[in-house]
């Protein structure tokens, strides 16, 4: 069984942690496989613009040397680590209320999406890009300043949309997942160090990002782990 991370943010946004670091705290950690997904915030209200304002955002004038930045890191954790990393964001629709507030995975992206766009041209474009589309801490968290429920208060409308959905995110577990079958990964929303202590996936396949992609759609061989020191 692979041991991975799909929701890793670094300095590129509002983690703590340098991309450099936080890739060889995961090597020496024993990982298979993690994804740097750092934020790109919508610029159309006045939250989305201060996160860009203070560089909480990877943007469309950074975002090539971003994923640049990051395929470099993973050629270096392959060699050294027999770790791989994988290229993604984490669209963030960040609103006054949770209720239209939603948080998206997007892994192996490729070409920069905007967060401003709609959730339907969102969707089109990471599909097109063969991205992996994740909908993250989609229910109530422990941490309520961060509760994302659009996705899935309207899950009727766009979980077919949506490749999986996050069953676990750090500390939570979100039983309402399970409930509706839903495809499932689990991870930590890396933002410190201390965050690698948390809910982890596991696959059954090779690694490789397409094996990796079809395991999670087809949800065949996955668990999730809470990983502790």
């Amino acid at each position: 069984m692979l041991l991975c991370d799909f929701h890793i943010h670094t300095k590129y946004s509002d983690g703590s942690v340098e991309l450099r670091r936080t890739v060889d705290l995961y090597g020496q950690a024993g990982f298979d496989v993690i994804a740097i997904t750092d934020h790109v915030v919508n610029g159309d209200n006045t939250i989305g613009r201060l996160a860009r304002r203070f560089r909480f955002s990877v943007r469309e004038d950074n975002f090539d040397e971003y994923i640049s930045r990051v395929r470099e890191e993973g050629e270096r954790a392959m060699h050294k680590y027999g770790m791989l990393v994988v290229p993604g964001v984490e669209i963030s629709k960040n609103h006054l209320s949770s209720d239209k507030s939603a948080h998206i995975l997007l892994l192996d992206i490729k070409e920069f999406i905007p967060a401003s766009w709609t959730y339907e041209k969102i969707f089109l474009a990471a599909k097109e890009q063969g991205a992996l589309i994740v909908a993250c801490h989609p229910h109530q968290m422990s941490d309520m300043s961060r509760n994302t429920l659009f996705l899935w208060n309207n899950r009727d409308k766009y979980a077919r949309h949506i490749d999986a959905w996050e069953i676990a995110n750090r500390d939570d577990v979100f039983n309402v997942i399970s409930l509706k079958k839903y495809p499932y990964i689990a991870n930590s929303d890396f933002h410190k160090t201390r965050h690698l202590y948390s809910w982890k996936t596991l696959l059954n396949c090779e690694k490789d990002i397409d094996s990796i992609k079809q395991c999670i759609r087809h949800n065949k061989g996955v668990a999730i782990t809470l990983f502790r020191n």
